[in-house]
């Protein structure tokens, strides 16, 4: 690795390709086509579906396709410009003003998943039907959704409850967490920090400093905040409960299967792998207090960076010269499709006041693109930031080119398939090029974020399923119950290999964002399943070489045209044998083994 400056010019996305500015009149155009669009579609088929035959089946689907297209263009402009600058108030007014009317349009056509799925629960053979091929996994799963939907005026009663409902306790989550001021002492210097900055420091090269923000942060969580988000989660979690039997699902866990378009025995094997797997985990925790000169890891030493690797940066250039050729080494179309998102001005990357923390990617069906968003200072963690997102961005431009916007909605656990991979690209890029201090630096990196993907955030599953059965019996989820159903899983994972030795350590689930998505639950085990089959993956990469590119490159283009399980079919791989997420957890171990032989040599 080399030591380069930071580059300073602005690096902004450019959403003049969606709209030209926010003033232009070709965005209230839009809004009044999109409204047009969903009284047509209203006046055209409510009331009719259930009579039409397969070719009119074909015409719905197309027609409701065109909407969701201009519908996703609003978004993605109003999600986007809010999230590079949330202190715009015409931006703001823009984004309000497209969430209200995406919600009136989304109870409009309610009805459409509903008679739709009547349609084909009644005439299964719709499925199977040549008309309707290119629609077919869709209707697989909207026909395993039909028996848990409920009337047209329950389903906009639904809507309308969680508008001010369940989605105020989330806003209120976010809102208290993101307006308070948090005092940490960096490097012996006290300062008062916004929540992101603060959260940022957790990671922090010095020590004195991550315990300081974790004290800091903690224990304002523990005290001003247990009782606003003890409320919060168990009004949540209750009203999942009652949706649960509502929507006459068998658990509460049975929603998350059909939106991730899994099994039950799948999961359940996922998480036994993960259960048993976790000493290897913990062995790494250990391997680490070596590294940092500890007796054991106190818990704001997880994640710490090794000292060897703290002092490097990487300039822009630099990082998008590392990105490209960890993907042009396994596909030229990989590289390709990097190169594009660079030259279209779809990545926003400077650090600036009122953008959005964190990084994400969202998919831009009509420009067959993506847009990402991160922070870039210039750290390792960055480059892997970047090249996951881009990973991202890949699947993205694979699947808008190869299927129609509703096989595009590809469910959390394969959308990271490109992502991650792309880090392993980039790892094995990495260190080649790596002096042995570096490797020892990218190696900790890696089961630094492998094990925090893998295996804490299946403490984060437990965790909630404890909650759902607490409430099933009848127990009143006070802060101190949650602490210590957060607690009793945290320490399944991490057991003797970590201490935690403040009080208020117990409240880590209040800043977890996951927990308070309304009707989205149990949203963690998707990046857990996503992280050991792209590790197995990658173990068959190494072992078949160039020969696996075109698997991989049709599976990415499959989007949701096909199912989990049959994606990992593409392979040659089996989701549904208990052994195969071992492959993930022996990938793993071969990085620990590696740090190992490193250190071994000193």
């Amino acid at each position: 690795m080399i030591n380069l400056a930071e580059n300073k010019k602005d690096i902004a996305w450019d959403l003049s390709q969606v709209f030209p500015n926010i003033d232009d009149p070709s965005i209230n155009k839009t809004l009044e086509k999109l409204s047009e669009k969903v009284t047509s579609l209203e006046r055209k088929y409510k009331g009719n579906i259930t009579s039409l035959d397969a070719l009119g089946l074909q015409e719905l689907l197309q027609d409701f396709e065109d909407y969701l297209k201009d519908q996703q263009e609003i978004r993605i402009y109003a999600n986007l410009s809010y999230a590079a600058n949330m202190i715009d108030a015409k931006i703001q007014s823009l984004r309000d003003r497209a969430n209200k009317l995406g919600a009136e349009w989304q109870k409009k056509l309610a009805f459409l998943d509903l008679e739709i799925g009547k349609l084909v629960f009644d005439k299964p053979e719709y499925i199977e039907d040549p008309l309707l091929a290119q629609f077919k996994h869709y209707l697989e799963c909207l026909y395993r959704e039909v028996p848990h939907l409920l009337s047209e005026i329950e389903e906009q009663l639904v809507i309308e409850k969680d508008q001010y409902g369940i989605n105020a306790w989330a806003e209120l989550q976010g809102k208290w967490l993101n307006t308070r001021k948090f005092e940490v002492e960096i490097e012996g210097e006290k300062k008062n920090l916004s929540y992101g900055e603060a959260n940022g420091l957790l990671h922090h090269p010095d020590r004195a400093t991550r315990e300081s923000a974790n004290k800091s942060i903690y224990t304002l969580l523990g005290k001003d905040g247990s009782d606003i988000f003890a409320a919060a989660l168990r009004s949540i979690c209750n009203d999942w409960v009652n949706i649960t039997k509502r929507r006459k699902y068998d658990s509460e866990l049975h929603g998350s299967l059909i939106a991730n378009d899994t099994e039950d025995e799948i999961i359940e094997s996922l998480m036994k792998a993960i259960d048993e797997g976790s000493t290897v985990y913990r062995r790494y925790l250990k391997i680490k207090a070596r590294l940092l000169n500890l007796p054991k890891l106190k818990h704001y030493d997880v994640v710490a960076p090794i000292s060897s690797s703290s002092g490097t940066t990487y300039s822009w250039e630099s990082a998008k010269e590392l990105v490209l050729n960890a993907y042009k080494q396994f596909s030229p179309t990989f590289a390709q499709y990097t190169e594009d998102m660079y030259k279209r001005n779809n990545i926003d990357a400077s650090p600036r006041y009122g953008k959005r923390n964190g990084a994400f990617c969202t998919s831009w069906y009509k420009g067959k693109s993506a847009y990402m968003l991160q922070s870039f200072n210039g750290s390792l963690a960055d480059i892997y930031t970047l090249g996951h997102e881009i990973g991202h961005a890949i699947h993205a431009y694979f699947i808008s080119r190869n299927q129609n916007i509703l096989n595009s909605l590809t469910p959390m656990v394969v959308a990271e398939t490109a992502s991650t991979f792309g880090e392993l690209l980039l790892t094995d890029l990495l260190l080649k090029k790596a002096s042995k201090e570096e490797k020892i630096a990218i190696l900790c990196h890696v089961l630094d974020d492998a094990g925090q993907a893998a295996f804490q955030v299946s403490a984060r599953k437990w965790f909630e399923q404890d909650l759902y059965d607490a409430i099933n019996r009848g127990e009143y989820l006070d802060y101190k119950t949650i602490c210590n159903y957060w607690t009793k899983n945290r320490d399944r994972i991490y057991a003797d290999a970590v201490e935690f030795e403040d009080e208020f350590m117990e409240s880590e689930w209040t800043m977890k964002g996951h927990y308070y998505i309304p009707n989205f639950r149990f949203y963690n085990y998707p990046y857990v399943y996503a992280q050991l089959f792209v590790y197995a993956l990658y173990q068959k990469y190494i072992d078949e070489g160039p020969g696996m590119v075109p698997k991989f490159e049709k599976a990415l283009a499959t989007g949701s045209s096909k199912s989990p399980k049959e994606i990992a079919e593409i392979f040659g791989l089996d989701v549904t044998d208990p052994e195969f997420w071992k492959l993930g957890i022996k990938r793993y171990e071969s990085f620990v083994n590696q740090l190992e032989e490193l250190l071994i040599e000193q």
